[in-house]
């Protein structure tokens, strides 16, 4: 149909015409409340970005010298974490003479993985960056939690 004549039929109908596929050929328009359909492409979007998870990046600290509970308590805030579906850095803060003993900190984050090792996968391993020993774990999709747990 021709153009003019569309927008007479649009007009008419009190609607707007509008062009929903500009790459075809010939192109596709539409008769339409614009307002209306701009309010539904709008309302899409937002859906889209409700259900969409963005991952953020958490950060737990620990220290050498860690006692057994406290370790247990920041492995549980660490699972609750990954959880929620967040990348965890950990990180082991050498103060001091500590300095000299890296192995304890790795030793710490090897613990941690090992404690952790159905809900997180080391994203790469402990690495020493001045002062500090870091690690990153990404949780484990649920698929492969629950064929985990069926093995155990």
């Amino acid at each position: 149909m021709p153009v003019k004549q569309a927008l007479e039929t649009a007009r008419k109908h009190n609607l707007d015409l509008v062009e929903v596929a500009p790459t075809a050929e010939p192109p596709v328009c539409r008769l339409l409340d614009y307002g209306k359909y701009k309010y539904e492409q709008e309302k899409k979007e937002r859906e889209a970005k409700r259900s969409q998870r963005v991952s953020l990046l958490r950060q737990v600290r620990l220290r050498p010298k860690i006692d057994d509970h406290d370790f247990e308590a920041k492995a549980r805030l660490v699972k609750k974490l990954l959880g929620e579906g967040d990348k965890v850095r950990i990180v082991v803060i050498f103060r001091g003479r500590e300095i000299t003993h890296p192995d304890i900190g790795w030793k710490l984050l090897q613990r941690m993985l090992e404690t952790l090792k159905e809900f997180a996968t080391a994203e790469n391993q402990p690495s020493m960056l001045g002062r500090q020993m870091s690690m990153i774990l990404a949780p484990v999709p649920v698929k492969k939690q629950e064929q985990r747990s069926k093995e155990s």
